[in-house]
């Protein structure tokens, strides 16, 4: 057995899997096969869900029965709900809350056994909780879910109260899919790891609601974007600025990732999207502000050098421009990436082994062990 030391896992290969594969030199993400463009631009996210979870794409048949049976239980207990409410209340975080909200669903399931149906639960509900976090801490009362709405309209639909416009829902669906999955990323092993000790669903997607809290992985859009909301209230243009903070040595947010070397091909979508919700809204700063940093940061060779923008530089300015707040972005990212935990657990629970690694010993190994009275 080698004791090579790989800090961060680095290239350590864990596991085999059928669900998502990135190509970090092209810039190229696949979901069972299917380029991740093609199911943007061609696929709802329900049918993403089917994908991952049962290995091919719907027939209609199939999507129909599959979206009723989401549909059917979207809803939340109202204890978990009193909960969202006291969290709303206390000042309490959405992710927080969301983890919260996440654990105490796993006592008011239906006695199921299935990783797929506890899963298909749990990603149900999770924008009715988030949802009604936000409504709750605005004073105002959740709204039902609407068996009629996509999954993606329907959050919309309950965090406003009302039905969302077609380039919105569309969108929003569109980023849903784009962060379902994406290989074995820090919250994903989290959540296989606790997967692999055959705990239930719930518990694995608690476990990845906390790996994706932290900075280092899901917070970044939410950086992103406070950095542009800087920006605007200071007196220098984008270019100016981001000028500015790089000769001062400071890190841009959204630019670099551990996979890619080439710009996120997320991130294409994602611009995409906005330049479509500029035109609908007729407010096109964010994507003024956003495409002038990457052309400056080009320039300066920055992406030549491997760090191009990523998921996050594009989806924050794309939540903000539908009117959804920045401490959401994250809980949302989670809304999504459920898929990808629920499907990787499951696959991986298909041939299960506990997942337990070694760390190298550098401690002391001759103690001498003195009794309390001594001490």
């Amino acid at each position: 057995m080698s004791d090579e030391l790989k800090r961060g896992l680095e290239s350590v290969l864990v596991a085999e899997s059928e669900l998502s594969y990135v190509d970090g030199t092209a810039g190229k993400l696949v979901y069972r096969g299917y380029d991740i463009e093609d199911l943007a631009r061609g696929a709802s996210y329900e049918e993403v869900l089917y994908l991952l979870w049962h290995g091919s794409l719907p027939a209609p048949p199939e999507l129909a029965a599959f979206s009723d049976d989401l549909a059917a239980v979207r809803g939340v207990d109202e204890d978990v709900l009193a909960t969202v409410r006291t969290l709303a209340d206390g000042g309490e975080r959405p992710m927080a809350a969301l983890r919260t909200a996440t654990s105490m669903l796993s006592a008011y399931g239906s006695g199921e056994d299935e990783v797929l149906e506890q899963g298909s639960r749990v990603t149900a509900k999770m924008p009715t909780v988030l949802a009604a976090f936000e409504r709750a801490r605005q004073g105002e009362e959740p709204v039902d879910p609407d068996p009629n709405l996509s999954h993606a309209g329907n959050f919309l639909y309950m965090l406003t109260g009302t039905e969302p416009d077609p380039v919105s829902e569309e969108t929003f669906d569109m980023a849903l899919t784009l962060h379902a999955d994406h290989g074995l990323n820090a919250s994903t092993f989290t959540a296989l790891v606790i997967g692999s000790t055959m705990a239930d669903a719930y518990s694995s997607v608690a476990g990845g609601i906390g790996a994706l809290s932290g900075g280092l992985h899901g917070g970044a859009n939410q950086t992103v974007m406070e950095l542009l909301y800087t920006i605007d209230d200071s007196d220098k243009g984008p270019v100016e600025w981001v000028k500015d903070a790089r000769d001062e040595g400071r890190r841009i947010p959204g630019f670099g990732h551990r996979v890619y070397e080439v710009k996120d091909p997320r991130a294409r979508m994602l611009e995409e999207k906005l330049r479509d919700l500029a035109e609908s809204s007729g407010d096109g700063k964010w994507l003024e502000y956003t495409t002038a940093i990457e052309s400056h940061l080009d320039d300066e060779g920055l992406i030549a050098e491997g760090i191009a923008p990523n998921v996050d530089f594009y989806s924050g300015s794309v939540y903000d421009s539908m009117g959804i707040p920045m401490d959401l972005f994250t809980p949302i990212f989670a809304m999504s990436r459920v898929g990808g935990w629920v499907a990787h657990v499951s696959e991986y629970r298909d041939d299960n082994r506990l997942i337990r690694p070694r760390a190298r010993y550098t401690g002391p190994t001759d103690a001498e062990f003195v009794p309390v009275d001594e001490r």
